[in-house]
């Protein structure tokens, strides 16, 4: 009887194990809620499923290309291929905050340890030559994202806490991880692009640049002239096709990228009839020239369409790398010598709102006075922070009355002389007698007028700012190599922030080639408040550590604070038919490409 129990209790704890090795198995992951969409669901609510395939779709490029390979760290890679040919594990939906569903994937478990995550590869997935997606793909995509020395490293930055990708059989694949991490699972599953280990062969990945792509997508690329055009044609025996994670999306039987080095050309073009939707991101542009015969009897529609996307921050970015730019109180400073109020006025047309966090247009932003829970996140810092971080939360200088421009450059003249910095003989000068100067370069000549209002304020302080406009490839080439004073750019979010917040201001990614860490911060109380975002899935937690997050990297002003809008600025050639409901979370391009069609006439 005694030998019957032993047995009987090993066979009960065994089966334990067994129950409890994964938190749950599931067509979906969500970030601390239950999926929208069950298993088996036909089709996202913002799709149209039964929407007409057929026309070809003419879109606006990015300026330039010189490589098909979008993984490279070198060149500038082409629009659509990530995306349209190559696809990930899984995809997120654009009707919640932050959940995936899954696509080469068609299973996802998680260990109840959370050290690893497993995927079952889905047995229907089929790359566009019409061999089968396998287990070994997938691990030969992750081993060369992260291990080849030409791949950009996001990747690595990103993924950084995977130890290691394990095959378990010939249709699942598990990845292990460094330490417990909340959202490196979602993070993986939408970030591991997996390409055909075939593709590459025998040739090393960075002479894959200019190789026809070969992947599982909706589309094929059909043909490229370098730097000037791509043309994607839909792949009608897409696996997916009639999936519910795939019904009704991605309509267009060609799709055509023409590329315009000059935004005024390119509008122009559109116009002209050369391509049919734009985005407008310059408010002078929307504001002035978009009129003419085409808009006057609607061939061409204006939208402005608003959204609840997190829009991140915009600024002038201060490369803190540079000695310059090493004085907290000289970048302070700067930042007073900006007026939003008079730009937004006379440059903006009042179209934009000011930033003012790092988080703006989300709950997760710094707001008015501290709460006792971002108090406790940093009390224990406290001797190394600013005290202005348990003050109400920092906002941006306004010129609007009683303030004014002169009181906020008077401020800043305390400030830079607090930091060494005297006027001398016309100019604002070190110890050494050396004039304040430095330059910022801009990949858009739109940009120019807004830097030359800047300009001269900081000129009324005796600091000389240089600015001009460089070759897009030059200026990816330098940002990427951190070779530049100050640079204009911008940190999107996600409405669920984490792991990939590390590849922007983690002090061990500031010196990286290529990181998104671009003015070089270094700060030990911001590393270890992300990771402290990395490990959890508790919403109030997270509201609570992206306040004190953004209180801190507020204080320690590493850009100047531009604008944003919340709204997407489009208009498009009367030619097209969408969904009734929109997504929540969207790109304005984004969600054209992969939901609309055309009406009868077009197609």
């Amino acid at each position: 009887m005694q030998k019957y129990n032993l047995v009987q209790g090993l066979i009960i704890f065994l089966m334990l194990l067994l129950v409890n090795r994964y938190a749950y198995s599931a067509h979906a992951m969500a970030y601390g809620y239950e999926p929208k969409y069950p298993p088996g669901f036909s089709h996202f609510d913002y799709v149209n499923p039964d929407a007409p395939k057929g026309g070809k779709l003419d879109l606006n490029g990015s300026r330039t290309f010189d490589r098909l390979n979008p993984y490279l760290l070198k060149g500038v890679g082409a629009d659509g291929v990530d995306g349209l040919v190559f696809e990930t594990l899984m995809e997120q939906s654009l009707d919640e905050p932050y959940t995936f569903y899954g696509l080469l994937a068609d299973d996802v478990v998680i260990a109840g340890d959370g050290l690893s995550v497993t995927y079952h590869i889905n047995q229907k997935a089929r790359f566009s030559d019409g061999t089968k997606v396998t287990i070994d793909d997938v691990k030969f995509s992750f081993d060369t994202l992260m291990n080849d020395k030409h791949v950009h490293p996001a990747y690595k930055i990103v993924l950084a806490d995977i130890s290691q990708a394990v095959i378990l059989d010939s249709e699942t694949i598990r990845f292990d991880f460094k330490e417990k991490s909340a959202k490196l699972p979602m993070l993986l599953s939408s970030y591991l692009s997996v390409f055909p280990k075939h593709w590459v062969g025998k040739l090393e990945f960075k002479d894959t640049a200019m190789k026809i792509p070969v992947g599982s997508g909706p589309y094929l690329l059909e043909q490229f002239d370098t730097g000037k055009q791509l043309t994607f044609k839909r792949n009608t025996d897409y696996w997916a096709a009639d999936s519910g994670i795939r019904k009704g999306l991605f309509n267009f039987d060609r799709i055509d990228y023409k590329y315009f080095r000059d935004s005024t050309i390119a509008l122009e073009a559109l116009k002209a009839g050369e391509y049919d939707f734009r985005h407008e991101y310059n408010s002078k542009m929307w504001a002035r020239d978009y009129s003419g015969r085409v808009f006057n009897n609607k061939q061409i529609l204006k939208d402005n369409i608003a959204h609840q996307n997190s829009v991140g921050i915009q600024g002038f970015i201060f490369n803190t790398r540079k000695a310059i730019f090493s004085d907290k109180r000289v970048r302070e400073a700067l930042v007073l010598a900006y007026d939003f109020e008079w730009a937004n006025r006379m440059l903006f047309y009042n179209q934009y709102q000011r930033n003012n966090s790092y988080f703006s247009n989300t709950e997760l932003a710094a707001r008015g006075a501290i709460s006792p829970a971002e108090e406790k996140l940093l009390e224990p810092y406290r001797s190394s922070l600013d005290p202005l971080v348990f003050d109400d939360a920092w906002e941006p200088p306004v010129t609007t009355p009683p303030s004014s421009l002169r009181q906020n450059l008077r401020q800043a003249v305390l400030l830079l002389k607090s930091a060494g910095w005297e006027y001398k003989e016309g100019a604002l000068r070190d110890k050494q007698g050396k004039a304040f100067a430095f330059d910022l370069i801009l990949s858009q000549k739109a940009f120019e007028r807004i830097a030359a209002s800047y300009a001269r304020n900081l000129q009324k302080l005796g600091i000389t700012m240089n600015y001009r406009t460089v070759d897009f490839a030059l200026y990816k080439r330098r940002v990427e190599t951190k070779d530049f004073d100050m640079i204009v750019s911008s940190f999107s979010q996600s409405q669920v922030p984490g792991n990939e917040l590390e590849g922007r201001w983690h002090s061990r990614t500031a010196d990286v080639d290529g990181s998104a860490n671009s003015p070089g911060i270094k700060n030990p109380v911001i590393d270890e408040l992300l990771e402290k975002l990395s490990n959890t899935t508790n919403r109030e937690q997270i509201v609570s550590l992206t306040r004190a997050l953004d209180r801190v990297l507020l204080s320690e002003f590493y850009l100047v604070p531009h604008w944003y809008i919340a709204s997407h600025r489009i208009a498009y050639w009367d030619k097209f038919e969408f969904p009734k409901k929109r997504p929540v979370y969207f790109s304005a391009e984004g969600w054209m490409l992969s939901s609309w069609w055309f009406k009868p006439e077009y197609r």
